[in-house]
């Protein structure tokens, strides 16, 4: 029997990195898992993936950025596995790491509508079926730089907003069973991160700013994210956990 039997948990961004590994170890403690993202590629490696593994998980194409794609996104994950008892809100873009006077107006309008509109949508439809069915448990994907400062404005301002987003939805359905967490990764080795490799200075930096002396791995997220969902954490909700090897304690 696994922790999560007879559960349903939805993860956007779930065709690579993070959002793969949390999907996979969803599936691995018995929950069925709508894997939900804007690519069919990646999300049908990680249904097969799943399938390999005897799990059970299903594909949900999504731009989280379009409300009626998220709200149908919901809809069908409810109607496919018959409700939803987690979710990890995780689909995610970096931004450019230039000065805010530098950023084009549409890279900041690009950054924000699916860092934090894509949230703000998957919440929205989220919480609208957890609060009539019994409760559940949401955790949305932050960032380090979502409590320190850090080049490039987007970014990390569009984490910031997670943090205050996060406590706010919190408090508000603390009395429906609906707990409401982030979490907090430093430099974790995903595509993001490769593509952040390509300047020289960043990757450099990248490679040593852990105290523990490496980068985290998607695996490590995807444990804090489900121990978050499960019944271990009953009494957390509200909480910015950091996952970063220690960089935010230097």
């Amino acid at each position: 029997m696994g922790e999560f039997d007879g559960k349903v948990a939805l993860v956007t961004g779930g065709g690579s990195g993070i959002g793969r590994s949390t999907c996979v170890e969803f599936a691995a403690m018995g929950a069925s898992v709508a894997v939900c993202d804007i690519s069919p590629e990646g999300g049908a490696e990680t249904v097969e993936m799943i399938a390999a593994a005897g799990g059970t998980s299903a594909f949900i194409s999504v731009d989280v950025t379009v409300e009626d794609q998220v709200r149908e996104m919901v809809d069908a994950v409810v109607e496919h596995f018959g409700g939803l008892h987690m979710a990890y809100n995780n689909a995610g873009v970096e931004g450019m790491r230039v000065r805010l006077h530098e950023t084009p107006t549409e890279h900041w309008r690009k950054v924000m509508s699916i860092n934090v509109d894509g949230v703000y949508f998957c919440m929205k439809y989220e919480l609208a079926h957890m609060v009539t069915h019994g409760g559940g448990a949401i955790v949305n994907a932050s960032s380090t730089f979502g409590l320190a400062g850090g080049a490039g404005g987007p970014y990390p301002a569009s984490k910031h907003a997670i943090v205050g987003l996060t406590k706010s939805v919190a408090l508000d359905y603390a009395l429906d069973g609906i707990r409401v967490n982030s979490v907090h990764p430093g430099a974790i080795e995903t595509p993001m991160i490769d593509r952040l490799r390509d300047d020289p200075v960043l990757g450099e930096a990248l490679a040593t700013m852990h105290p523990m002396g490496r980068m985290g791995q998607p695996e490590e997220i995807a444990e804090a994210v489900v121990w978050l969902c499960s019944d271990r954490a009953s009494f957390v909700t509200g909480h910015t956990m950091v996952i970063d090897g220690g960089n935010l304690a230097v």
